[in-house]
């Protein structure tokens, strides 16, 4: 009996490795060659975890819930958060940050040169420790006149201007050699060899060591040390601050994605610096086992929201610019969010707050000084207010009550998902006739969850107000160049549009097809993509010879601000419904173009923007057809156990449909679905493109829907003329894809 268990477990674990095996083999054909990656897989021989066996949580982990006994169980005090961020900390240790040593006991700081200065103390220090004291580490102390203690601002070496300000406010400066500029670090991993920490956790760690040495320093608060950084630094400092409790305050400014941006919020399906290309690109900076992750980020056991969350209950500070390329201010604002109720369970709320500064990734002379406030408030050493600021809608509960709207709707019928070939009253429709009629009824339902749109009348199209050159530069769409012309239009509510098109054709007499193209949920650039993503979709069109007409959907771009207090001003329409009318106002603007043939006006949408482009395709005539590249799995099938986030994440977490929200466990009395939209279309040519490893759109369920829509296309004889691309990838559009879709509208 012991011998037939023993061999039963034996092919079970042969079974697993396998399937592991399978999926590595399948991550390697369908991301990018990483060369440091692929070599630290044949050093190490890991495979992926087995994603099967690991929770799908759509959205970011809550820090306050931990799986205990098969069942989640909630953190209820704050001896109870102390045991769950050990927890967590592990689990960090294991997937992103790899291993550290014991602190060193053998610590000791030569002091190379000191000088006054201007009032101050400059000290230069090289510390030595670690296994016979090979491990190195430069510091500067920049120590104002007086006998203290005085607080600590610590900042890494290309941010020794921000010390500077600090020192003027009074603060003991300690500036260390642990950034891009200046790196010690490497002799830290060379003296720790056993250790496969990542090169941030080894910066992180080493600014433990700088707070080692102050502890020797007579005139240093060691009550009151306070660590700042931007960007990468940024991701160090929240790093080191879940290292190191000695740290009271940490100021995280634009540490973005692998910093205070969760994965699974900001990712390649949000144009941002996602797992994809963090770990590519800068492969040194996380353990590589994070690239597993890619296009999975669901599967993974923690997230970056909880990295800021082990500082409490500490001080932190995040801040982030509008139009950041390598931020979101949506995905920070829910980090923000899920990181307070960790500071109210340990009754902190104010040691966090959150600070919106103008622009892109820089920082000014003024931001510096407010970062230097948050300390001196933190310290007790001033009174200086930082208000909290939501810009995007943040409670359903909230629009609820405002609207005034009754939950009794879910009251509506029942919907079969695989047959939309009903009326309302149950009868067959069997004929393209009796289809066109039934479409007023779609109609119907759809102007009923979009909301109550408010009075309008159609504006024509000017160039008075459009945006101004400083503007398009910060969101990275400047001239065109490269064989493109670009113009610039207000249209519809006071809305910019840019429009892209060959070289020449203004003037050339023909007519182009055009394009409208609808961006995805990219926050700080809107249809632009950010960081560092390859090629521009819009550009690729435009290079084929589209006209393309480009718009920031509200909430989005230069329109972030827009969506603040929507739904104050609105309370019964959505911000979905305001984007459709931005979308319909884009296709009168191109339909106005005398170079464009209108009779080949397509819609392009991409993830959010085929959410849109769907709704439009079914209300207006105009389009000639319609491209969905990695849009939403029907409604009623998107349910909560497809670890989608269901329906709920429309109404919920981005309210662009807030009366979805009455449906969730109600899923099939939805007015109407997805592949309803698509039949609204019906005969235009659709692309439906579903990679197989959308995390937010399952395979099957995508497949389903269209195959519902395949028979509307029936009733028309043009069954053909709605495709499905299903490449095995994961949720994103790269140059590849636009190929494709290039392709396919050529062949129209």
């Amino acid at each position: 009996m012991l011998f037939i268990t023993s061999a039963f477990s034996e092919s079970r674990s042969e079974a697993e490795r396998e399937r592991r095996q399978a999926l590595l083999d399948q991550l390697r054909r369908v991301l990018p060659v990483s060369q440091p990656w692929e070599l630290w897989l044949k050093l190490k021989g890991e495979l992926p975890p087995d994603f099967d066996k690991l929770p799908s949580r759509p959205e970011p982990p809550d820090p306050l819930t931990r799986v205990g006994e098969g069942r989640p169980l909630p953190v209820l005090t704050p001896d109870h958060w102390t045991a769950r961020r050990e927890e967590l900390l592990a689990l960090f240790h294991e997937w992103v940050l790899g291993t550290v040593p014991p602190p060193p006991d053998n610590l000791e700081g030569d002091v190379l040169r000191e000088q006054e200065e201007l009032g101050a103390t400059v000290r230069q220090v090289r510390l030595r420790f670690g296994p016979e004291e090979r491990a190195h580490l430069r510091l500067e102390l920049l120590i104002p006149q007086g006998a203290g203690p005085f607080p600590v601002f610590m900042t890494q070496h290309n941010h020794r201007a921000w010390a500077v300000v600090a020192l003027k406010r009074g603060y003991l400066c300690c500036i260390y050699a642990a950034s891009d500029s200046r790196d010690d670090t490497d002799s830290i991993a060379a003296a720790y060899p056993e250790e496969d920490w990542s090169r941030l956790t080894r910066r992180g760690w080493a600014a433990a060591r700088c707070i080692d040495y102050l502890a020797t320093v007579p005139q240093a608060d060691m009550r009151k040390i306070a660590l700042a950084g931007h960007s990468r630094n940024g991701k160090a400092a929240l790093i080191a601050s879940a290292l190191d409790t000695r740290i009271s305050v940490v100021i995280s400014s634009s540490s973005g994605a692998g910093g205070s941006l969760p994965a699974r919020d900001f990712s390649d399906q949000h144009f941002g610096e996602g797992l994809e290309l963090l770990t590519r690109s800068f492969p040194e900076w996380f353990h590589p086992r994070l690239r597993f992750f890619v296009g999975r980020e669901h599967k993974l056991p923690v997230d970056f929201n909880e990295l800021v969350a082990l500082t409490a209950p500490r001080s932190c500070l995040l801040s982030t610019a509008l139009n950041d390329s390598v931020e979101s201010t949506w995905a920070m604002q829910q980090t923000y969010l899920a990181t307070r109720r960790v500071y109210e369970l340990n009754d902190a709320e104010s040691r966090l707050g959150l600070m919106w500064r103008p622009g892109g990734h820089e920082t000014s002379p003024a931001d510096v000084e407010r970062y230097v406030d948050w300390c001196d408030l933190q310290f007790e050493r001033g009174s200086h207010e930082f208000p909290e600021r939501l810009i995007h809608p943040a409670s359903w509960d909230q629009w609820l009550e405002a609207s005034g709207q009754r939950q009794t709707v879910i009251r509506m019928g029942r919907h079969n998902p695989d047959n939309i070939l009903l009326t309302r009253s149950g009868s067959p429709i069997s004929t393209s006739e009796a289809w066109t009629a039934h479409k007023n009824d779609i109609r119907g339902g759809i102007a009923w969850l979009l909301g109550d749109a408010p009075a309008g009348v159609r504006s024509e199209t000017s160039t008075h107000g459009k945006e101004p050159p400083h503007v398009s530069v910060l969101l990275g769409r400047g001239e065109a160049g490269d064989g493109l012309e670009r113009d610039q239009f207000v249209i519809g509510e006071d809305v910019n549009a840019d429009v892209y098109r060959p070289a020449g054709l203004k003037r050339s007499g023909t007519k182009a097809p055009a394009v409208l193209w609808l961006h995805p949920f990219s926050f700080s650039n809107g249809y632009v993509a950010g960081y560092h993503r390859g090629e521009q979709a819009f550009r690729t069109f435009a290079r084929a010879g589209f006209v393309v007409l480009c718009i920031d959907q509200i909430g989005f771009g230069r329109r972030i601000e827009e969506a603040e207090g929507f739904y104050r001003r609105y309370p019964r329409g959505s911000l979905l419904g305001k984007m459709l009318r931005d979308a319909q106002a884009g296709v009168n603007a191109l339909h106005g173009l005398p170079y464009v043939d209108k009779e080949r006006v397509w819609t392009v949408g991409y993830g959010l923007g085929a959410m849109v482009g769907a709704h439009l395709g079914a209300l207006d005539d105009r389009m000639a057809g319609f491209v969905s590249v990695c849009g939403p799995p029907p409604f009623r099938t998107d349910k909560a156990e497809k670890g989608t986030g269901g329906i709920r994440r429309w109404s919920h977490r981005h309210l662009l449909l807030p009366r979805m929200g009455f449906f969730p466990g109600e899923e099939e009395r939805v007015p109407y679905d997805i592949p309803e939209l698509i039949g609204c279309m019906a005969p235009r040519p659709v692309l439906v493109v579903s990679p197989q490893l959308d995390r937010e759109a399952p395979l099957d369920d995508v497949t389903r829907g269209v195959e519902a829509a395949r028979k509307v296309y029936g009733l028309y004889g043009a069954a053909a003329r709605l495709e499905q691309l299903s490449p095995e990838d994961f949720n994103h559009f790269d140059s590849l894809m636009q190929e494709r879709v290039v392709e396919w509208l050529k062949g129209r």
